[in-house]
């Protein structure tokens, strides 16, 4: 796993906004029930196999409400785990943890199940040479920690936004008036150092998009057997995306046809939140 975490700036503020959402004007069930001076040590664990991702986030979400929390994480992410298995010791003021525990685990639970997902497309086309890619269908404000997760799993980021590749697809062909209009108008227009990726729906496009200057070709919505043609005709000439009605049952499928990649957004807009949760070890009462 080579991933980053993204920037705190781009993921502090949805901390900040679900504590806003979470806790309101207080915990009323904490505050009537537990001393204000108790103090817990908790496990956040997890209780079925994942591939673990964000637990620095998730210690941010503690240190959002308390910042005398402590926090020591017990795994790293990207690291594979089979079943219940803790990922993180916390300890401090009761009040705290609890108030913090449902955002810590939305935030984990999410990027967690992001990892894990990509992790088995990555599984199901390993020794084929494609690569699994992400797609901008991420959850608004989430783009810069969703993409992260699927770098954790094993996956490889598409474009960031609309400002960081030249993406040419259907829409843009027609408005533009044909394939070779708008690869060249892109490749006049765009930056140089932006490769051209145009998306075509023939052989005959396809070579009216390289010719007139495009890297990369996005295949959409393609069967393995006309996969199969494309990269017999231009696998040599350019990257070959497949894209569009992806899934576990048929990506090997997809992969075996010797396309370079292949781009799911289910990785990241139908993701399973992992099952991960906070269980209480011990309790101090203090003066």
């Amino acid at each position: 796993m080579h991933a980053s975490l993204p920037h705190p700036s781009t993921w502090e503020p949805l901390i900040q906004r679900a504590l806003v959402e979470d806790l309101g004007s207080g915990d009323v069930t904490s505050n009537a029930c537990l001393p204000a001076s108790l103090e817990v040590e908790a496990e956040i664990e997890a209780r079925a196999p994942l591939v673990v991702c964000g637990l620095e986030v998730a210690a941010a979400c503690f240190a959002a409400v308390d910042p005398r929390v402590e926090v020591a994480a017990l795994r790293g992410d990207g690291e594979f785990v089979t079943g219940v298995t803790p990922l993180m010791r916390v300890r401090g003021n009761a009040r705290s943890l609890f108030a913090g525990e449902r955002i810590a685990l939305n935030f984990l639970g999410r990027l967690c199940g992001v990892a894990s997902l990509t992790r088995r497309y990555v599984e199901a086309v390993a020794g084929t040479g494609a690569r699994i890619l992400d797609t901008r269908k991420t959850l608004p404000g989430w783009r810069a920690l969703d993409k992260y997760a699927v770098a954790v799993g094993g996956g490889t980021n598409h474009r960031f936004g609309l400002y960081d590749a030249v993406l040419i697809k259907d829409n843009h062909i027609a408005a533009a008036g044909g394939v070779a209009a708008a690869v060249k108008a892109a490749r006049a227009g765009a930056a140089p150092h932006l490769a051209i990726q145009c998306e075509v729906e023939s052989l005959a496009q396809a070579e009216e998009a390289l010719d007139a200057g495009a890297q990369m070709l996005l295949l959409d919505n393609r069967t393995p057997a006309e996969l199969r043609e494309y990269v017999a005709r231009f696998g040599e000439r350019a990257s070959l995306e497949a894209s569009g009605g992806v899934s576990l049952a048929n990506v090997r499928a997809i992969a075996e046809t010797g396309v370079h990649r292949i781009s799911i957004g289910a990785l990241t807009h139908s993701a399973t939140a992992a099952d991960v949760a906070l269980e209480v070890r011990a309790r101090k009462v203090g003066r």
